[in-house]
């Protein structure tokens, strides 16, 4: 995926295939983590993960008949 430990909120987006919009939207409710460095908002690349690995198993979890 990448080297870093920390997105900016665009990098997260453009990671997830989603506008910044829906990111915020994942932040506010708390599905996404992020941290502050000073002023900066970051999202941890493995909150990235675990957000992806959520959504699958939930998928998963509706498509099991």
């Amino acid at each position: 995926m990448t080297d870093r430990l920390l997105l900016t909120p665009r990098e997260a987006a453009a990671l997830l295939g989603i506008g910044r919009s829906k990111l915020y939207l994942l932040l506010q409710s708390g599905d996404l983590e992020s941290v502050h460095v000073g002023s900066c908002r970051r999202i941890p690349v493995d909150s990235v993960t675990a957000l992806v690995e959520r959504l699958r198993a939930a998928e998963a979890r509706n498509l099991t008949p």
